[in-house]
């Protein structure tokens, strides 16, 4: 099951599924799922003034319109036609009509990249990216530290335009243009971006490499304050997380200050995990962690705390509007028990679940099926988690790949909260 923002453990269907919920994405996964990418959110009105009939796909008058559109084509249209490409657009158009930018369809070969990606290790240029809700805009959240798009100079922030020569549009859906980010090793890849400030837009080569995303980091702070920086979920994190909050317990770690801010999501037996090894398992009667029903408000499944960990120490959760899916999963957790003070800016706002669902000759469709809620029972979609102390860094800050801990308000404001 993923949490993020088309990328982003099975749990139903005995394997045959693999659940997202994300709110950004990355050109390796990509999400914002996913619960995976930072997608815009639409929904239909559940109106038709066309007819009040159920469409069905297998009705005499589809397959007879279909084929009509299909001699057209044949006869009239001027260029040489991509037959893999048009069958593959029947798919995507059956998900598109679903009008869910989280429900997708995968080729073979994107099916096999996500899971790959799943791993932490992937062939790309190393940028989350996510998708500006009002403004429809494909946006660097972060590049990974070491990773080409660092190396080339990619900023938070930057607008990407186009790529190589496909311009990026505001009706593409994100994991198409991390598709075509995506790509073998050593090839090259050009991104045009529009940056603030700059008077034209910039043209950034950038060679593809594998991308090895480290996703947990921690230091000790001054005052025995044990600091925690989580970039995603993904299957290596919940190991990466045990064993550095660990360590800080060992080396004399009074407070603890957990950094989600910019993280897209990923997998929710990652969070799950993680949110367990911190919550005693009787906390709040039952240690309920993450509950999910599905459209007909029907229970589908719960996790609750079951591993016999827990952590007893005062602790702040920073986050920001790119906090999304199982980082805000992870948030809601420590706010509903009362175990973290929630520092920063109001979340992205996804609460809703996808599940990858493989199909019998190696494609997927990714389908959202389920709502989820916190333990408290709480309905984040669309709203995110409101933080306890709010404050936003300053605009010159948010394009820096690494804020010096000194200028960084919002930690330092987070410092105050547990000095205090």
């Amino acid at each position: 099951m993923k949490l993020w923002n088309k990328k982003a453990a099975a749990w139903l269907l005995a394997g045959t599924m693999t659940v997202l919920m994300s709110g950004c994405s990355s050109d390796m996964p990509g999400g914002q799922g996913g619960f995976n990418g930072k997608n815009t959110e639409s929904s239909g009105s559940g109106d038709s003034t066309e007819s009040s009939e159920p469409f069905d796909i297998h009705s005499d008058e589809v397959e007879k319109k279909t084929d009509e559109i299909e001699r057209i084509i044949d006869n009239y249209f001027y260029f040489e036609q991509d037959d893999a490409k048009r069958e593959e657009s029947y798919y995507d158009g059956l998900m598109d009509g679903l009008e869910d930018p989280y429900s997708v369809y995968y080729t073979k070969e994107e099916y096999d990249q996500l899971m790959e990606d799943d791993e932490g290790v992937y062939a790309g240029v190393g940028a989350v990216v996510s998708k500006n809700l009002d403004t429809q805009m494909v946006y660097v959240v972060r590049p990974i530290i070491g990773s080409p798009a660092e190396k080339a100079g990619l900023l938070p922030e930057d607008v990407i335009v186009a790529v190589d020569d496909v311009d990026v549009t505001a009706d593409m859906e994100l994991e198409e243009v991390v598709d075509m980010i995506r790509g073998e090793v050593g090839t090259t890849v050009t991104l045009t971006i529009y940056r603030e400030g700059e008077s034209d837009y910039l043209y950034i080569d950038l060679t593809r490499e594998m991308v090895e995303n480290v996703t947990v980091t921690s230091e000790m702070l001054e005052n025995n304050i044990g600091y925690i920086k989580v970039e995603e979920f993904i299957e290596n994190t919940p190991d990466q997380f045990h064993q550095q909050l660990d360590a800080l317990v060992a080396g004399g770690a009074q407070s603890l200050i957990i950094d989600m801010r910019d993280n897209p999501g990923g997998l929710v037996t990652a969070v799950t995990d993680m949110c367990d090894y911190i919550i005693q398992d009787d906390a709040g009667g039952d240690g309920l962690i993450l509950a999910t029903k599905d459209k007909n408000g029907e229970s589908m499944e719960e996790w609750h705390c079951k591993d016999g960990h827990s952590v007893d120490l005062p602790m702040v959760v920073l986050v920001n509007g790119n906090s999304a899916s199982a980082a805000e999963i992870f948030t809601g957790c420590m706010k509903d028990y009362g175990l973290a003070t929630i520092v920063g800016t109001n979340t992205y706002g996804k609460g809703i679940v996808q599940s990858v669902i493989p199909l019998s000759d190696g494609s997927a469709i990714k389908i959202t099926i389920a709502k989820y809620f916190t333990p408290g029972g709480n309905d984040i979609h669309l709203v995110g988690i409101a933080p306890d102390v709010e404050i936003d860094l300053p605009d010159e800050l948010k394009t820096k790949v690494t804020i010096p801990h000194e200028e960084d308000t919002q930690l330092q404001k987070a410092i105050e909260v547990l000095t205090k």
